[in-house]
């Protein structure tokens, strides 16, 4: 038999609202909880990635940069003259000596006006040869004219003194005398102009004969230009070494100051090498450089430093210490890296693919005892050519990520796989 139970419905009313509003606040706890949560870390492969550890001690700040092997002595031949390449002796790679012939050039004119200049050279020798007798014949001349009047006056003045004494004695008048006495001094005065005439021709010779000399010496110094200007038909090596470049051929039309063909000594060879002009700042003369020129590392000092920037790089000489080595020769292509100074106890760690120096960037550092890396922020100083200084922001002993981590910009914290 069923018994009347009033209050069932009600109770079983109640139980479901209970639950439902159980059910709600779990539902509204959950969903708070999981706004609540950070999103996961994205996951990178770890062999994909450069790890490194911030070390502390000595590091050397270097710069680095391509370049080539170029001679120090290096000599352009260039024409004198117009002409034709008529004859080439000898190609690229030929061993010279000073003097030996490398090419030949024509050019008629040249020849033409070296005959010239020798022609008018021999006749003014010969005319001043000829003006020179003339005035010497002169010379000898005016000095037998003034001897013969120096003996006349001598002969003429005695001739005085005899009558003078003759006089005193009253063995001669006195018109003979007097007469004696004027001849005197007619000799005199004609000794003192015949004197003074030799004295003049014999001066006179230097000064008359100067315009001619400068006339001959004129004709000379262009008879040896002419001349110089034959011989440099025959282009000739100016030291020795090795000819390097050539760029004519035979029948070539070459004009005066022309390059024509270049010798350098192989045996000096120095390095230039371009460096990065946000890197150059540093450099300075005389410091230590390594060479690498794929055969061997030689050491040298920076010798001089490209004022100008070409191209973004600034171009530096080194200047090689030792002996290189096998096979080395000019516009070799070699690696350069200078020394700019030694940092004797500092906190450093391998470049990052990111970041300049001085500056503050986001670096990945590893987590211990975790697969996780948390972005931190980085202060850099001074960089070398693989590590770069620690300002703050890392510690001795600390594991970072160096690799581009750019797509990884919007994450703070990765996990490695």
């Amino acid at each position: 038999m069923d018994i009347a139970r009033p209050n069932a419905a009600k109770e079983k009313r109640r139980k479901r609202i209970i639950y439902a509003s159980v059910a709600g606040v779990v539902l509204i706890g959950i969903t708070i909880g999981l706004a609540k949560l950070k999103p996961a870390a994205p996951t990178v492969e770890r062999n994909l990635v450069w790890i490194d550890t911030v070390k502390r001690g000595p590091m050397v700040r270097q710069v680095r940069g391509l370049g080539t092997l170029v001679p120090e002595e290096i000599r352009w031949i260039a024409a004198r003259t117009q002409g034709r390449v008529d004859k080439i002796i000898l190609r690229p790679g030929a061993v010279v000596e000073p003097g030996s012939l490398i090419l030949e050039l024509s050019n008629p004119d040249v020849v033409s006006a070296a005959a010239n200049a020798r022609s008018q050279l021999l006749a003014a020798e010969a005319q001043l040869a000829s003006q020179r007798m003339t005035l010497e014949s002169t010379l000898l001349q005016a000095e037998a004219t003034a001897a013969r009047a120096k003996s006349n006056y001598e002969t003429t003045k005695l001739r005085a003194d005899v009558q003078q004494e003759l006089f005193r004695d009253g063995l001669v008048s006195e018109l003979d005398l007097k007469l004696a006495q004027a001849n005197a001094a007619d000799g005199a005065t004609n000794n003192d102009i015949e004197q003074k005439r030799y004295a003049f021709a014999k001066d006179s010779i230097k000064p008359q004969l100067a315009v001619q000399e400068a006339e001959v010496e004129r004709l000379r110094s262009l008879a040896d230009l002419r001349n110089e200007e034959l011989d440099a038909l025959k282009v000739r090596a100016p030291m020795s070494g090795v000819l390097s470049a050539l760029p004519v051929e035979v029948g070539a039309q070459v004009q005066p100051g022309t390059n024509i063909a270049r010798v350098a000594d192989p045996s000096k060879l120095k390095a230039e090498i371009r460096i990065a002009e946000t890197q150059a700042r540093d450099i300075a003369f005389g410091q230590v450089a390594q060479i690498d020129t794929r055969n061997g590392i030689v050491e040298g000092k920076v010798s001089r430093i490209d004022p100008a920037v070409q191209n973004g790089t600034v171009l530096v000489d080194v200047t090689i210490a030792n002996e290189l080595p096998r096979g080395s020769r000019p516009d070799l292509s070699v690696d350069g890296t200078i020394e700019l100074e030694r940092l004797n106890d500092v906190i450093y760690v391998g470049r990052p693919a990111f970041g300049q120096e001085k500056s503050t960037v986001g670096i990945f550092k590893l987590a211990a005892d975790t697969n996780d890396a948390v972005r931190t922020q980085v202060q850099l100083g001074r960089s070398s050519v693989n590590t770069i200084e620690i300002l703050s922001g890392l510690a001795p002993g600390d594991r970072v990520i160096l690799s581009d981590m750019s797509q990884w910009d919007s994450n703070d914290r990765i996990r490695l796989n």
